[in-house]
């Protein structure tokens, strides 16, 4: 191999190094700069709360192995405890080792609600329907096609997504991938978030959880959760 083709090389990645650097900062900027607005606590690229940990049986954080939480930030809207996040883990190993970036937020939902996730239906999901392996199917045959739905308590998911649920859901600009456990849920799509994008999820389960029937709320336990 030519010495100008490896310095070539050497050069190419360390600029790619440099500019996933810069991103990075600018990035951890921009966060911090919402996170100040917004009232928030900024843990920058530290992750006091542990995610990983403290909340690794959500589906979305349990995948793969490596995993990390960076760019946390926490504090309260609406009554509500709100930590956001950035997430990276890792799948494969070697040269099939793969990398995926995601933003969430955990958002304290004020009652003890039943294990449930809804997402948006994949091919794989219809694939599943035809060999007999359902989810829940609800009046709606238009949300029942376009939402994947799994519930510990099939009760609560119809009792959560009654009609004014279901057409709330469905009018967003933005499918995301919901799920209950306890007195937290998690929302996030595995996309990296830009500080609008917290704003619009965060935004996107406040509309659900105040949809909540009157009926179910007194149904649930009330415990206000402590996220941090």
């Amino acid at each position: 191999m030519s010495p100008f083709f490896t310095i070539f090389v050497l050069v190419v990645v360390a600029a790619i190094a440099i500019v996933g650097w810069v991103a990075a900062g600018r990035r951890r900027e921009a966060l911090a700069a919402f996170a100040a607005r917004s009232g928030f606590s900024w843990f920058g690229g530290k992750d006091p709360l542990e995610i990983e940990v403290r909340y690794g049986a959500f589906s979305a954080l349990a995948r793969g192995h490596s995993r990390h939480a960076s760019n946390v930030f926490s504090g309260s809207r609406n009554g509500r405890q709100i930590v956001g996040f950035d997430y990276r883990y890792k799948t494969g190993s070697g040269k099939n080792q793969s990398t995926h970036c995601l933003s969430g937020a955990l958002v304290g939902t004020v009652y003890l609600f039943p294990h449930l996730r809804v997402r948006p239906e994949n091919f794989l999901d219809k694939v599943a329907e035809f060999v007999g392996m359902d989810d829940i199917d609800f009046e709606s045959a238009e949300f029942s096609r376009k939402f994947f739905v799994k519930a510990e308590d099939r009760k609560f998911a119809f009792d959560l997504f009654h009609a004014r649920a279901m057409e709330y859901l469905l009018a967003q600009p933005t499918p995301y991938t919901l799920e209950f456990l306890g007195e937290v849920m998690l929302i996030t799509n595995d996309r990296t978030w830009e500080p609008a994008g917290f704003a619009a999820a965060v935004v996107h389960v406040e509309g659900l959880l105040d949809l909540t029937p009157e009926y179910l709320r007194r149904e649930l336990k009330e415990d206000k959760p402590n996220l941090t």
